[in-house]
């Protein structure tokens, strides 16, 4: 059986699909880190606990991550959360330290992040959202730490890398991929519906597998598309 092709939308029409949801008091965050944290549990070993590496922007993607891997860790998952940026999301950083995971420093050195990266099994991009498709390149710290990881992705034995949304540094609606500096993702976890960017070069070559998980803005985004 041929796999229907998937039916992609822009940032633009995500979000207003969800805004009257979000309005409404849907818990919209929480569903997309449950559906993220059932496919990190099927790459990881199941003969022993596995570790997982988040990176965390400041974003509702990082806060997606956040959750989910509070999820892991409270069963027994042995989760790392590096930040990316000097602020996160309030409510995902509260969970992760309920959790027990560990916390690492705003400043940990990237060559170090690079050696925790080379141990895990599990690399959880939630850098940049769709929120940063006017210039989606990644800068400052957070270009640091992936261009000291990615050297650890051309090993023979290397983690798998998991997209949260989307890979930071790709444009989610035209594709374009300003700064090679991006972590090519195993897989791609997308809510709600999959953004047009991912099916397009160069960054379909980053996107890896993709997993479109419904949050409950399918009946939206078909009202919005039809009547425009």
């Amino acid at each position: 059986m041929t796999a229907e092709p998937l039916v992609a939308y822009s940032a633009a029409e995500i979000r207003a699909a969800e805004a009257p949801l979000l309005a409404a008091g849907e818990p919209l965050m929480q569903r997309a880190a449950a559906a993220l944290a059932r496919e990190l549990w099927l790459l990881l070993p199941p003969d022993r606990p596995g570790s997982v590496l988040l990176l965390v922007g400041s974003g509702n993607n990082g806060g997606d991550a956040l959750f989910a891997g509070a999820e892991l860790a409270a069963a027994g998952v042995d989760v790392t959360v590096l930040p990316t940026a000097d602020r996160m999301h309030e409510d995902g950083r509260a969970a992760i330290e309920r959790s027990g995971a560990r916390m690492l420093s705003a400043g940990t050195d990237p060559q170090a992040a690079a050696s925790i990266a080379s141990d895990c099994d599990v690399i959880v991009d939630g850098i940049l959202g769709t929120g940063t498709s006017a210039s989606p390149a990644l800068r400052g710290r957070a270009r640091d730490i992936v261009a000291a990881i990615l050297p650890v992705l051309s090993r023979k034995k290397s983690p798998l890398v998991v997209a949260v949304d989307l890979p930071s540094g790709v444009h989610p609606d035209d594709g374009s991929v300003p700064d090679p500096t991006a972590l090519a993702a195993d897989l791609t976890v997308t809510f709600g519906a999959c953004k047009t960017g991912l099916l397009l070069a160069p960054a379909s070559h980053y996107v890896g597998r993709i997993a479109v998980v419904d949050i409950g803005i399918g009946p939206e985004l078909a009202r919005l598309t039809s009547s425009g």
